[in-house]
């Protein structure tokens, strides 16, 4: 065989290795197209007759709950709160009667909408609504254990609640505040009522957030928040701005309590942030009291801090320490921003 045949023959033998080789990914890349189609087919019927399976089988229902939506595996509930919560229990409640039970994630959850229920529940019943579950968006500086609206059922419960009834809300102290809280209101009117007439744009949720926090701070401890040239006014609405809005986010921690420890959202450690900024402005607020209060000339001032610091020092019936007023205040800063933020 000469060299033009030893060409010939190689050229010839090339093509035929090249097509069995194009043959064999081809079968193999055909194998692997159907085996990936039978594990979706596979897992679409799984997932079909799993569904089909719930709906026939009858729900566990607690026969103690109250009426309310069938819950989806996992997740329960969580869809039908929708992006507005508060209108969309509403509207739940419009065909569950005002006491209901939703499932959310984990957690069950009894909702009351009706006036006359929610009365019975917070006077009659208040010992069962104090064992609720506490947001972890609340757990830094414990304040899930301290703050009166989270605490069970004990000693320091019923001396907080006696607090508030006697000093914090009564008649009496509402009445003694009726002045300030209508020259607030005056003003806020006279602002919205000026900016009209110089023709300009007014932001009703930040003039009523404004106003509610100043009233806040009047009651607490005879502060005005709405100098625009005061720091601490500043630093206190963004503090507050910033609590509120972590503390309203929905928090999958909540729903599903075995993933607290992830943090996943960030929302404990951003609060964090938050929490510690507003106590160290109630700690400032604390100190600057406790000196004046030294001062011969001091005139005693009709707010929270002042019954608070009163109570600490003379009432023995009612002990009362640093830390628990620190986070009496948070609470009485942060229950009138809730529905303001909800609205804006």
């Amino acid at each position: 065989m000469n060299g033009d045949e030893k060409k010939t023959s190689g050229s010839n033998h090339t093509p035929t290795i090249y097509n069995k080789f194009l043959i064999c990914v081809l079968i193999f890349h055909d194998y692997r197209v159907k085996k990936m189609e039978f594990l979706i087919f596979g897992f679409i019927i799984c997932l079909i007759s799993t569904f089909i399976a719930l709906r026939l089988i009858p729900a566990r229902r607690n026969p103690n709950l109250p009426p309310g939506p069938r819950p989806l595996p996992i997740i329960g509930n969580l869809l039908d709160l929708g992006d507005n919560p508060h209108q969309s229990l509403a509207k739940l409640s419009e065909s569950y009667g005002p006491i209901m039970s939703l499932k959310l994630g984990q957690l069950t959850a009894v909702v009351v909408s009706s006036p006359e229920t929610i009365q019975q529940v917070l006077q009659t019943h208040d010992h069962f609504l104090s064992f609720r579950a506490v947001p972890d968006a609340l757990s830094p500086y414990d304040h899930g254990q301290l703050a009166f609206p989270w605490i069970p059922v004990s000693p320091t419960y019923k001396n907080i609640r006696k607090i508030c009834n006697t000093h914090l809300l009564s008649p009496k102290t509402l009445d003694a505040n009726q002045n300030l809280r209508r020259t607030r209101i005056d003003d806020l009117l006279a602002n919205i009522r000026r900016s009209a007439l110089n023709g300009e744009a007014v932001d009703i949720g930040e003039a009523v957030f404004t106003t509610t926090l100043n009233l806040i701070s009047y009651s607490i401890w005879s502060v005005d928040l709405a100098d625009p040239n005061s720091e601490m006014a500043k630093q206190f609405k963004v503090t507050m701005r910033g609590l509120m809005e972590e503390a309203g986010k929905p928090n999958i921690s909540d729903f599903f309590p075995v993933l607290k420890r992830l943090d996943m959202q960030g929302i404990r450690r951003r609060i964090t942030v938050h929490f510690g900024k507003m106590f160290e402005m109630i700690d400032g607020m604390i100190d600057e009291r406790l000196k004046m209060q030294e001062l011969p000339d001091f005139s005693p001032k009709n707010d929270m801090l002042h019954h608070l610091l009163n109570m600490r020092e003379d009432n023995n019936e009612i002990p009362l320490d640093r830390n628990q007023i620190k986070h009496s205040i948070l609470v009485r800063s942060t229950q009138d921003s809730v529905s303001i933020s909800l609205d804006a």
